[in-house]
């Protein structure tokens, strides 16, 4: 198993949100996470990232990744783990960027935090992942705010794919899309499993999206 989730409780304060939920994710599958707004879902992948923040914590369970257990690894740990082998893709890409600086500088210094790339190493790795996501390389030099909604969610995907992780843990990557760029979002994650063997957990309020993607499909 590349991921798997043991009776995992998350409290904001002293409110419980996700209780006791468990799963395994075999290595190349896609679990889709299911449920209305405010269940938990983005919750739940925001602790398997160690990005819950100082006013939520785990409260019970256990999170083990290619074999380790991962559930209360400091900051440290967490950052040498996220983006080199384990990754994400926002709701909203657009806004998980700093909005005065290009896109490529942005993913660029997020990799030489992991690696000793140079510029070319970079420009090289990201123009073949752009290719396979009909990504026009200029986008490297445009203001999130420029992207339009399914430029946004590919560069997202670019920035998560990057350093060739192990899992990909996507939190809603299609809500704020038109259907035509849905489809277009949801079968780019099907190519990345079927062409770099990736394991895809997607948060989702889509049932179509959930039915089409996912291999196995989970409901909180």
């Amino acid at each position: 198993m590349i991921l798997s989730v043991k009776n995992l409780s998350v409290a904001y304060e002293r409110i419980a949100v996700v209780n006791n939920i468990s799963f395994d994710l075999p290595r190349g599958e896609i679990l889709a996470i299911v449920g209305r707004s405010g269940c938990g879902k983005s919750t739940v992948l925001k602790a398997i990232n160690g990005l819950l923040g100082r006013n939520a914590r785990i409260t019970n369970g256990s999170i083990s990744f290619d074999g380790k257990d991962i559930t209360r690894l400091d900051q440290h740990q967490r950052r040498k783990l996220a983006g080199r082998s384990m990754s994400m893709i926002f709701q909203n890409a657009a806004s998980s960027f700093c909005p005065i600086r290009t896109v490529g500088d942005q993913i660029y210094e997020s990799v030489r935090a992991h690696t000793d790339w140079s510029r070319q190493m970079f420009h090289a790795r990201a123009f073949e992942i752009m290719d396979k996501l009909n990504l026009n390389p200029g986008a490297l030099d445009e203001y999130p705010f420029r992207l339009s909604g399914g430029m946004a969610q590919r560069v997202g995907i670019l920035a998560a794919m990057i350093l060739k992780p192990k899992l990909l843990l996507a939190d809603e990557p299609t809500s704020a899309l038109d259907t035509v760029t849905q489809a277009d979002v949801v079968n780019e994650l099907l190519k990345l499993r079927q062409r770099d063997g990736v394991s895809i957990v997607i948060v989702t309020h889509h049932l179509g999206v959930a039915n089409f993607i996912a291999d196995r499909i989970i409901k909180l």
